[in-house]
């Protein structure tokens, strides 16, 4: 069986659809697995790594200081892991609002790193390293709102209560799940990012490392990490919505090869945990990486 009707099956058997794109870091143009690689997608959180980029850029090029001090506040807290879950203000450097959007995926610290390095920067960032289907589109605190709207909540105690009740559909229907109308990207696209980071093209070299060593931090080990062995390590960042599993990272061999991977899956039933889809997205990922080493 042909390595793509392999991944097919994998996603078959846990009830996904979805993409995939695999290629080596270091090799020449060529070499590559993808299913439906091209395809656009909503990216939740993994538009992350773009933003962390970003902040090292300028950190490197001495725009703004990493230990610059923050001030996190009730009204800046957004739902999600983190800072959100704090009772008081908490205070924090630019640099570890940046670990925390990485290793968490702390929406609050996201949306105050965003307000640091400028919303705007973002869209003229993917267009410098060529990513023309990359689409930055709202904070997340815009997407929040733009949830709420949707359901026609004011808060997000109003959301928590509504969003139980709403059919599949209706869900579907929303705005943060349409690529058009909010954050998205491609396969394909996403590892392109990946390995300029990893070949420190995306930016100065000291800005690329501290994208890397930041999500090798990401505690999120049940998706891409799950399917190589330990000698082999994964760095990666995951995006999560109802429906929507997503992960993207680089795996590095102790022989020195490294691939860039991106799957971006969609179930038909809405639950957010389901390790039997974490588990398929990593084991769809060693199966094309195992592919192009043989």
């Amino acid at each position: 069986m042909a390595v793509r009707e392999r991944i097919r099956d994998i996603f078959a058997r846990a009830g996904v659809t979805g993409s995939l794109h695999v290629v080596p870091v270091d090799a020449a143009e060529g070499r590559e697995v993808a299913v439906e690689a091209d395809r656009q997608t909503v990216i939740a959180s993994v538009f992350k790594i773009l933003l962390v980029l970003e902040f090292a850029r300028q950190a490197a090029a001495g725009q703004l200081d990493p230990t610059e001090r923050v001030v996190v506040t009730a009204a800046d807290r957004l739902g999600g892991w983190g800072v959100a879950g704090c009772a008081d203000d908490v205070e924090m450097s630019l640099r570890d609002l940046a670990f925390f959007t990485m290793s968490v995926s702390d929406n609050t610290a996201a949306e105050l790193l965003l307000r640091r390095v400028g919303a705007d920067v973002l869209p003229m960032l993917a267009a410098e390293l060529e990513l023309p289907r990359t689409r930055i589109l709202g904070s997340p605190r815009q997407l929040v709102e733009l949830m709420l709207a949707d359901v026609g909540a004011r808060t997000e105690a109003d959301f928590a209560r509504i969003f139980p009740t709403l059919t599949a559909d209706r869900i579907r229907a929303m705005r943060v799940f349409d690529p058009e109308q909010t954050t998205s990207s491609t396969a394909r696209e996403l590892t392109r990012l990946l390995s300029l980071i990893w070949r420190d093209q995306a930016g100065p070299a000291a800005a690329c490392a501290t994208v890397r060593e930041l999500m090798s931090r990401q505690l999120f080990w049940t998706r891409l990490a799950s399917g190589f062995p330990p000698g082999v390590r994964v760095a990666s960042k995951t995006g999560t919505l109802p429906g929507l599993h997503l992960d993207a990272g680089v795996a590095e061999y102790p022989d020195g090869s490294r691939y860039a991977m991106a799957v971006l899956v969609r179930t038909e039933r809405l639950a957010t945990r389901r390790i039997d889809v974490d588990l398929a997205i990593g084991a769809a990922a060693a199966t094309a990486v195992a592919a192009l080493r043989s």
